[in-house]
């Protein structure tokens, strides 16, 4: 059996208030509100497993926000002499201790955590010196890879980013043209690797295939306005064209020429024309 983590484990009997599942451990509980109508005896159930407010293992059927061995961006529901405990989508709270925080947090806050099984209280806590828990490997990828991003921290400079789940990134905030959330994943883009090994990041292709890329956008968003017409030009304020396309001004303008180029559409300073 695997603590914080899911298990298949047979139904060995039943009582007033669940059903006892086995496992090399022990017996364990599900209680009654967590089983599947028309469970038996004999059956096995896919359960979550963790550790009560007694710790005892228990069992539900509820899915947690992360499960050991993952990182996740959690909320803080209580702060107590003991630390943090953060809402990971189960009944008892995720223990944040003290040592494991990199600062105080307050409840309503959200911090970026790695989920661990202490090896000295056999307990399931987390940690919010995530980076201690990423891989000391160099990064598998190239320059211009794609690649899944965990928004995991803002700074001065810009966000931390999660880089496939192993690996540190960094997105400067002159790079970022849409709202990015404490916990968001988005597709991205490496843009450098640098000789410590973190990594340059950005939310949008690279050279001419982030333009060729956008320049599809551009070319749908056209399609679907009324009579092939975008009030949206050389001369249009980059909020507006963040607003309307999700893309940033000089993305909009490399776009907007790849497109002339291939005789698709009409400029004007205010206003973009499809072609018939």
């Amino acid at each position: 059996m695997v603590l914080g983590d899911f298990n298949d484990l047979e139904v060995v009997r039943e009582v007033d208030f669940g059903l006892y599942l086995t496992s090399d451990d022990g017996d364990l509980l599900l209680p009654r509100k967590y089983v599947e109508p028309g469970t038996q005896i004999g059956d096995v159930v896919r359960v979550f497993v963790y550790r009560d407010s007694e710790d005892r293992l228990i069992a539900t059927n509820l899915e947690p926000f992360a499960r050991v061995g993952q990182f996740a961006a959690l909320t803080v529901r209580d702060v107590t002499p003991t630390g943090a405990f953060l809402d990971w989508g189960l009944e008892k709270d995720l223990l944040l201790p003290y040592r494991n925080q990199r600062r105080n947090l307050r409840p309503g806050e959200r911090a970026t955590v790695f989920v661990y099984l202490d090896d000295t209280s056999d307990r399931i806590v987390a940690s919010a010196k995530w980076e201690w828990f990423l891989s000391p490997d160099p990064f598998p990828g190239k320059v211009g890879d794609a690649a899944e991003l965990f928004v995991a921290e803002e700074t001065d400079l810009g966000y931390k980013m999660l880089v496939d789940g192993t690996h540190q990134g960094l997105i400067f905030h002159n790079e970022v043209f849409k709202p990015l959330r404490l916990g968001d994943v988005h597709t991205g883009y490496i843009r450098a690797i640098r000789p410590d090994g973190k990594l340059d990041l950005s939310l949008q292709q690279l050279g001419y295939d982030e333009a060729r890329a956008q320049a599809d956008t551009l070319l749908e968003a056209l399609r679907a306005a009324p009579e092939g017409r975008l009030p949206l030009g050389d001369k249009s304020l980059a909020d507006d064209v963040y607003r309307r396309l999700g893309m940033s001004k000089k993305i909009f303008k490399k776009a907007l020429g790849a497109l002339y180029k291939q005789g698709l559409v009409e400029l004007a300073p205010e206003h973009t024309q499809l072609r018939g």
